[in-house]
């Protein structure tokens, strides 16, 4: 089983390259969207994110207060690498099962789109990683019109991660997502023809 981790800093365009390869007929797991159907009470992850942090980032029901988490995360980088390492090996152990899974029906390879991919160490599990990168402005942008808040708000988070450095010295490939979508959809396209993943 051949394992593309793909990574990179919020709003740089990580979805993009994964849905391209995706769109190829490679099996994909977004990470993100597996944390999040994880935090459906009862959780492990939940437990685990009530320990460290307590009730006051939970409602009434019992579900967790994203907002709450977020406010709390995105202002304090060592808060923030808190519930990176309270979660991160729930959410690996779950895509390693996955994987197998993938591998016992005859999936030859597969790409895992997940912005913590190397702070988890799962990076190096892959066989090649590749980073998406983009301008603090071009991210603030997508960030704000993504998520519905102010470009303010949005860069607060952009420099509560890790910095370009951080991802091109843990990276195989880097690709940059600061010019128009016919751009990057090209350079996308050279990403996939040296991935060579039909060979």
């Amino acid at each position: 089983m051949r394992v593309i981790g793909i990574t990179g800093p919020s709003g740089s365009g990580k979805t993009q390259l994964t849905e391209s390869i995706s769109s190829l007929g490679i099996k994909a797991i977004n990470a993100d969207e597996l944390y999040h159907s994880m935090l459906i009470p009862p959780s492990k992850c939940l437990d685990a994110i009530r320990f460290e942090f307590g009730d006051s980032v939970f409602k009434n029901d019992g579900s967790l207060d994203r907002n709450a988490l977020s406010s709390i995360v995105f202002n304090d980088k060592q808060k923030l690498e808190l519930l990176n390492k309270t979660v991160l090996c729930i959410v690996v152990e779950r895509i390693r099962d996955i994987i197998k899974s993938l591998e016992q029906c005859g999936e030859k390879a597969v790409v895992i789109d997940a912005p913590t991919l190397i702070e988890s160490g799962f990076y190096k599990e892959c066989d090649t990683v590749i980073s998406v990168l983009s301008s603090e402005s071009e991210r603030s942008k997508r960030i704000s019109m993504r998520d519905n808040i102010s470009e303010e708000k949005a860069i607060e988070r952009i420099r509560a991660q890790k910095d370009d450095s951080f991802y091109i010295s843990n990276s195989h490939i880097v690709i940059y997502n600061n010019g128009t979508q016919e751009e990057f959809s090209s350079n996308i396209r050279e990403i996939i023809d040296k991935l060579h993943l039909f060979s």
